[in-house]
């Protein structure tokens, strides 16, 4: 039987919201069976000669430390992984600012793979300020996706090999337990 074609995408990118709280060990195929999946960490935005870590935390690339989501948008709708983002990941209204980093790379984006991504990602941002969901407006970027750039090797699954490191236990170890409670469907234990 063929499989349905995958939209391959990182809608949603940026270091305190998706590069280290949604490891990929932490989401699954959820008990609705629906696909799901976080292929690893990476940069997106800038061009690949300058798509290091090192050169990216300068803040001078364009990348912004992102995380690539693969899904099958008949069976995941694009408005429920935004759902996530706002509710859990990020805090839109920070401004080249993630937890205790700053820096462009820091910065709170979606990058979309198409117009209909596109639209329905501004439509959500415009719902959720009229509702005054948050203490502030949402500052967010909204761009297209040119490339999405794997990160190094120690970036990937690093809170399975790290659950102690401070930066996870103090950062993003809270965000990754109000995605168990928000989302259990979406949670590997």
């Amino acid at each position: 039987m063929p499989s349905r074609p995958r939209a391959s995408i990182p809608p949603v990118a940026s270091v305190g919201p998706l590069f280290y709280p949604f490891y990929p060990e932490r989401l699954q195929q959820d008990r609705k069976g629906r696909s799901l999946s976080l292929p690893g960490m990476g940069y997106s935005g800038g061009s690949a000669s300058t798509s290091q870590y090192e050169t990216v935390s300068t803040g001078t690339t364009g990348h912004a430390e992102s995380v690539k989501i693969t899904f099958d948008p008949s069976q995941v709708s694009f408005s429920e992984l935004l759902r996530v983002f706002f509710s859990v990941a990020t805090d839109p209204t920070e401004l080249n600012r993630q937890s205790p980093d700053e820096g462009t790379q820091y910065r709170s984006v979606i990058f979309y793979a198409n117009e209909d991504q596109k639209q329905i990602a501004l439509a959500y941002i415009d719902q959720l300020n009229k509702a005054k969901v948050f203490s502030g407006p949402i500052v967010t970027q909204v761009v297209p996706l040119k490339v999405f750039h794997p990160a190094e090797e120690y970036h990937q699954n690093f809170l399975a090999r790290n659950p102690t490191y401070p930066y996870i236990v103090y950062n993003d170890m809270p965000k990754s337990r109000e995605l168990q409670k928000q989302f259990p469907d979406l949670y590997k234990r």
